[in-house]
């Protein structure tokens, strides 16, 4: 037996007003048009499904467990409506991403390739800057989209769990680090060039509080704007970095860099997805968000 969605409906709204006439006003329909529905649906399953009593209507036991599956039965047709609406909004308009330099230039490429085959009439910005830069752009609506490497805590700013990324310390090949068969201990890394990111860069805060819980502070920092110029300087024997693991799996191949294990050191920091709060999403940010969580 199929059942009647139509009468389903009639039945799940009394149900859960608790009211024939309350139920009627909800669907903008006669009070007798329910009253009728909800009987031949009744009729339909073959049992009673609500209680009428003088304080309202109450679902049976049978009632109560076919509430159960309208409830989800509803709540997959209002997805449906809103994936479709959704694609249906998708059919020109912008998309503004606002990223951290490391998820900018090795996390989110492949997901905007898949972005762009799926939605081509979207144009796409990509701004790259500092954790502060890009929470600043976004309260700003400079931006749709904003992914972060550090914690924000910035007044309206909603930061949510997205992903975690492992922090790895690098040297040249020639360095005495790279020769060393066990993991070093964290301390010999204080008489070291510690090469650090900008003031504002998510990456140098997680760094810093790592290396602090361990009681390490590095004497000599050589402060610099971006990943590529600390890949290349450590590259270079200047010093040593931690950096992100996504960032440097060219040069480990190439035999640039050295991966240097560390003593009871583990350092993994969380990816940040920014929001406003209060502010609703555009059909693009929403459609790029889900693709991003996969």
């Amino acid at each position: 037996m199929a059942l009647n969605l139509h009468l389903l409906r009639l039945f799940a709204t009394v149900a859960q007003t608790g009211s024939f006439s309350r139920a009627a006003d909800e669907l903008r329909i006669s009070q007798p048009a329910i009253s009728k529905g909800v009987r031949d649906f009744e009729l339909q399953v073959g049992c009673r499904l609500l209680d009428r009593g003088a304080r309202g209507v109450r679902p049976t036991r049978e009632g109560e467990a076919l509430m159960q599956h309208a409830k989800v039965l509803f709540a997959i047709e209002r997805n449906a409506e809103e994936e479709l609406h959704v694609m249906r909004a998708l059919g020109g308009g912008a998309l503004r991403i606002g990223a951290s330099t490391t998820i900018a230039t090795y996390i989110i490429p492949p997901y905007l390739g898949i972005f762009h085959r799926a939605y081509s009439n979207i144009k796409l910005s990509i701004i790259s800057a500092n954790t502060r830069s890009i929470t600043q752009l976004l309260i700003s609506h400079e931006i749709d989209v904003a992914l972060v490497e550090g914690p924000v805590q910035e007044v309206g700013i909603v930061s949510e769990y997205w992903r975690k990324d492992e922090m790895v310390l690098v040297a040249s090949p020639e360095h005495s680090f790279a020769n060393t068969t066990e993991p070093i201990d964290p301390h010999r890394m204080t008489d070291e060039i510690f090469i650090v990111r900008e003031p504002g860069s998510g990456s140098r805060e997680v760094v810093a509080d790592a290396l602090s819980a361990k009681q390490v502070y590095p004497v000599r920092q050589l402060e610099v704007g971006s990943t590529e110029v600390t890949k290349q300087l450590v590259a270079g024997g200047l010093g040593i970095a931690m950096i992100s693991v996504a960032t440097i799996r060219d040069q480990i191949s190439l035999g640039t860099l050295v991966v240097v294990p560390v003593k009871d050191l583990h350092v993994e920091r969380v990816l940040w997805r920014l929001s406003v709060a209060g502010r609703l999403a555009n059909p693009a940010t929403i459609a790029f968000n889900k693709l991003i969580q996969v």
